[in-house]
């Protein structure tokens, strides 16, 4: 009887709206391209960053908790992303008012993309929830200045996000050297 139970439950799951359609980009496999506002008049797409690393970052939600200590570490050390020829962009579901107010509220000098409908956070494998309803998921790309996927990181605790990746970024960096 669990047994039948069991089955059933995982059935349910795998045909879930909440399953995700596309495999999650692994690393080697060129970055998913996008073209996301970060503000009313100007947009940011994967080509932008060719010849630098980027830090692809998705995040449920401005001004919450979690989401501001991440973006938070990850201003504190841009300096240092940046030393490392390293962009840093953030991206959620949250509208573009809503990225100016959180950004001049912590200060934050790097881009904040709105994904409304979470296109670009499907592509990653990073959104929760059913069609244009739900938010992204704590998830990061390191993608190569060719455009392909270095290093991903998923589930992510924001307090030591930022120190985990710039290590990622320093090891991907000494690799892409000696290749």
């Amino acid at each position: 009887m669990y047994k039948k139970r069991f089955l059933s439950l995982a059935l349910a799951l795998a045909l879930s709206p909440l399953t995700p359609l596309l495999a999650a980009p692994e690393p080697g496999q060129p970055a998913p391209d996008f073209v996301l506002p970060v503000a009313a008049d100007k947009s940011v797409s994967l080509k932008d960053f060719r010849g630098r690393w980027l830090v692809l970052y998705f995040y449920p939600k401005d001004m919450t908790r979690g989401c501001t200590i991440e973006a938070q570490r990850f201003q504190r050390d841009l300096s240092q992303y940046k030393q490392l020829n390293t962009e840093v962009l953030g991206v959620s579901a949250d509208a573009l008012d809503s990225h100016s107010l959180f950004s001049k509220k912590e200060g934050l000098t790097f881009p904040l993309a709105s994904d409304v409908g979470g296109k670009t956070a499907r592509a990653y494998d990073s959104w929760y929830g059913t069609g244009d309803v739900g938010r992204a998921s704590r998830n990061t790309y390191l993608i190569d200045p060719t455009g392909r996927i270095a290093k991903v990181f998923t589930g992510v605790d924001p307090t030591g996000h930022s120190e985990e990746v710039l290590a990622a970024l320093k090891q991907a960096q000494v690799e892409a050297k000696a290749r």
